[in-house]
């Protein structure tokens, strides 16, 4: 004669098996969604990071040349910025600062292929694009940026003149219609087109901001 303990072990019932089924994919379906927005947002915070390295990394280097950022070619302390000037070259500049060449690609951005090492870096290994009229004396002017970024009209030799009165946007790539901009403050924003326009152009201190893309 079978006792009580005898039928704890025999296991569950078909009807408790099923409710413990029940339990898990209600909990899964809670979880599934809050894991899979983790993974989208994973490669956005990386980028964040890279831009808050790359402008701590221009900072370190103002500091160690009378304010200066690799932009500037001063002339008697007074910068004179050379349009023609690939990014990459600015930002070898930086290698010291930088450390891993990695940080200037975005996990996003799927058209650019990491360097080998600063020395092999091209403008085809990096994702950001670099304010030729970022101040060291000016907090909220733009210093770096995701590259998908346009304002209708074709850059000039890499060069993005961006004015208050442009339909300036970030395009479908990397960030999809989104991106991130970091500032002299040494802080990054991720913004959408719409603020982008709205909130960080008219904040801009010159009337004209140009950006080196890469």
């Amino acid at each position: 004669m079978k006792t009580r303990l005898d039928n704890l072990k025999a296991g569950l019932t078909l009807v408790e098996l099923l409710v413990l089924i029940a339990v898990l994919a209600i909990l899964a379906g809670f979880l599934l969604p809050s894991l899979s927005r983790s993974t989208r947002h994973a490669p956005r915070i990386t980028c964040v990071n890279n831009l808050k390295q790359v402008g701590l990394s221009f900072q370190i280097y103002a500091g160690d040349n009378r304010d200066h950022y690799p932009t500037d070619l001063s002339t008697s302390d007074q910068p004179v910025v050379n349009e023609l000037t690939p990014v990459f070259q600015y930002l070898q500049s930086l290698s010291n600062e930088l450390g891993a060449v990695k940080v200037v690609i975005c996990p996003s951005d799927e058209k650019r292929k990491v360097a080998d090492d600063f020395s092999t870096l091209r403008d085809a290994n990096i994702s950001y694009f670099v304010g030729l009229d970022a101040n060291e004396n000016s907090p909220t002017s733009v210093l770096s940026g995701d590259r998908n970024i346009e304002n209708g009209i074709r850059p000039d030799h890499g060069v993005l003149r961006l004015t208050t009165n442009q339909n300036i946007r970030f395009t479908k790539d990397i960030h999809k219609n989104q991106g991130n901009i970091s500032f002299c403050d040494g802080s990054v924003q991720q913004v959408t087109s719409a603020q982008l326009r709205q909130e960080i152009i008219r904040n801009f201190p010159f009337a004209t901001n140009r950006i080196k893309l890469p």
